[in-house]
């Protein structure tokens, strides 16, 4: 089967999902939380998502001191075996917090500057005129204009076809040449002038990691953010299986993969420091709690952390992004998704109410007639709600619509509009 040219374009931004939720309009102040999870109401709100069509979802949220996890759904397809609440599972660009966390440590050792060009770091990793304009910071937040390398490293998806994935699923790439296959894609515009994902930048820092602490990057965020933070389910996985109880990650490519095929079993070299931590969801809480409550950063560096800048009507900060519920304020978190495997965690500023979900069917939406873009899914329905009504059950129904498209953005990575790909493919 062909896939039609909407595929290889948005692919790139799917393959690791990324991006920043737009600020919602309205008022964002805070508003008083509920003292108590309602377990029931967010066990029928997740089972929904799994009735919706997802194979399983589980969760974990938090209010307080109060804690909730659940799961629905079933982790192999050929078994029936069910999901459960404390599967490890690959989070993709969430990953890219963990990263950044580890930089500004650096930074705050005096080791990086986040507004030095990456060239004085790197000068033959990325050499010339990018090499001096491009700084630390820009790669951070993704105003580096440096093109993605996902296709690059996956070259039969541009060709209608996904063998790539398969007769690449034990490949090692070498960092360098995810670098390399990166600087060679068509650049995303000028240095710090427009925002545009790509997981090029994160595996670029995580070389610069390796640089300026003269060890792994891997084991660098181990030891000083995943051992730090206290999260016992977190880790690098150093051969392609996932240790621990984990679900199989069906990918079904938009049905060009029918019916879906598992993707648990993976070498994940080709996503770096930009996509391969293993964590639960509980260890996601755990970790963005303790970095908004500044035990992994400093308050300067958590500063910048959270200075944003705009993309598209976004906000995206330096590996964290922003989503805002009317009545309830902002949430911060990252989103990510790999084969197969898709996950979103946000919290609160102050840590108190928290989600964080992962779920194991990906690219399960259809495109049109007309291959220029995807028919609304039930599932995304019912997996924004759960997500933004898990953050705020007390929000109205106008607030919960509006922070559903903000969160619905995010979980694209893009705005997939006929309008805006229409504009893309002419």
């Amino acid at each position: 089967m062909r896939i039609p040219r909407l595929f290889g374009t948005a692919l790139s931004t799917a393959l690791l999902l990324i991006a920043a939720a737009p600020a919602a309009s309205g008022d964002t102040r805070p508003a008083a939380m509920p003292t108590a999870l309602d377990g029931a109401g967010l066990g029928r709100s997740l089972a929904a998502v799994h009735d919706a069509g997802m194979y399983g979802i589980y969760s974990s949220v938090r209010d307080g001191s109060d804690r909730w996890t659940g799961a629905s759904g079933i982790a192999d397809v050929d078994t029936g075996r069910p999901v459960r609440p404390d599967m490890r599972h690959r989070v993709g660009s969430i990953s890219k917090t963990f990263t950044a966390v580890a930089v500004l440590q650096q930074v705050e050792r005096g080791r990086i500057r986040l507004d030095a060009p990456i060239g004085d770091y790197l000068p033959a990793l990325v050499p010339g005129e990018r090499g001096r304009e491009i700084t630390v910071r820009m790669l951070l937040n993704h105003t580096s204009g440096i093109g993605d390398y996902v296709l690059g490293a996956f070259p039969s998806l541009m060709q209608g076809s996904t063998a790539s994935l398969d007769e690449d699923r034990f490949r090692s790439i070498a960092p360098e040449e995810l670098v390399r296959l990166g600087l060679a894609a068509p650049a995303t515009g000028r240095p710090g002038e427009t925002w545009s994902y790509s997981n090029t930048n994160y595996v670029i820092v995580g070389l610069l990691l390796a640089k300026v602490t003269g060890q792994d990057p891997e084991a660098y965020i181990t030891r000083h953010v995943i051992e730090r933070a206290g999260l016992r389910h977190t880790s690098y996985p150093r051969t392609p299986y996932i240790q621990g109880p984990h679900a199989r990650m069906y990918e079904s490519f938009y049905g060009v993969i029918d019916p879906p095929r598992d993707y648990s079993v993976y070498d994940m070299s080709w996503a770096y420091t930009a996509g391969a931590v293993v964590s639960t969801t509980s260890d996601l809480n755990r970790f963005y709690r303790g970095l908004l409550a500044g035990k992994l950063v400093g308050p300067a560096a958590l500063k910048q952390m959270l200075t944003t800048v705009p993309a598209n009507g976004m906000d995206y900060g330096l590996g964290i992004y922003a989503l805002d519920v009317p009545g309830c304020g902002r949430f911060w978190g990252h989103d990510g998704a790999v084969f197969g495997a898709g996950t979103i965690a946000l919290s609160s500023p102050d840590g108190r109410r928290q989600v964080a979900a992962g779920w194991n069917l990906m690219k399960y939406e259809r495109l049109n007639s007309d291959g220029t873009s995807f028919e609304p899914s039930p599932i995304d329905d019912a997996l924004n709600h759960y997500v933004v009504t898990a953050l705020c059950p007390s929000a109205t129904p106008a607030s919960t619509r509006t922070a559903i498209t903000s969160l619905r953005r995010a979980l694209t990575g893009t705005d997939l509009s006929p309008t805006t790909w229409a504009a893309v493919l002419r």
